[in-house]
């Protein structure tokens, strides 16, 4: 809920969130409420979730794990990021990750500008519950053309292969 002074306070239960790629979205807040400056989400996501080598062309990108393990790579060098761990990546570095583990990794993810978490409302689908989605998300089929096909518009570019498993 914004005010008009421009602060935005989000409760956990009016949090706006999506399901995409397996995984739970939430918005804190939007690059509409922050004049295009950042975008913020808590992110949780399922043990074995990965992308492929990409960068983004519009935006650096930063992470604070909140729990869980994960496989970072950025540039030539991969880190494995845990509890506390906190990442930050340049604009056009390009980067991959992977969820470790047995359970699922939460953490907030930052963009600067914002306007990157409009690209998972667009191939994700609302967010029936404030859950990792379950038979009731969006099939891969469904979902993966929508990445080639919207990704483009949000200086996605995928550059090479995931992090192996």
């Amino acid at each position: 809920m914004g005010e008009s002074n421009g602060v935005v306070v989000r409760r956990p239960e009016h949090r706006p969130a999506t399901w995409a790629m397996g995984s739970l979205f939430e918005h804190l807040v939007t690059a509409d409420e922050s004049d295009g400056r950042v975008g913020v989400s808590l992110v949780t996501q399922p043990p074995g979730v990965a992308t492929p080598l990409h960068r983004h062309t519009h935006e650096a990108e930063a992470f604070l794990v909140l729990e869980g393990r994960v496989s970072y790579r950025a540039g030539e060098e991969t880190y494995e990021l845990d509890d506390g761990c906190f990442i930050y990546l340049p604009q056009s570095v390009p980067h991959a990750f992977r969820i470790r583990g047995t359970s699922p990794a939460r953490f907030v993810a930052f963009t600067a500008p914002g306007g990157l978490m409009g690209l998972y409302d667009e191939v994700g689908i609302p967010a029936a519950e404030r859950r990792l989605p379950g038979e009731d998300g969006q099939p891969p089929e469904v979902e993966l053309p929508k990445w080639a096909e919207v990704g483009p518009r949000y200086g996605l570019e995928v550059v090479g292969p995931g992090i192996p498993e």
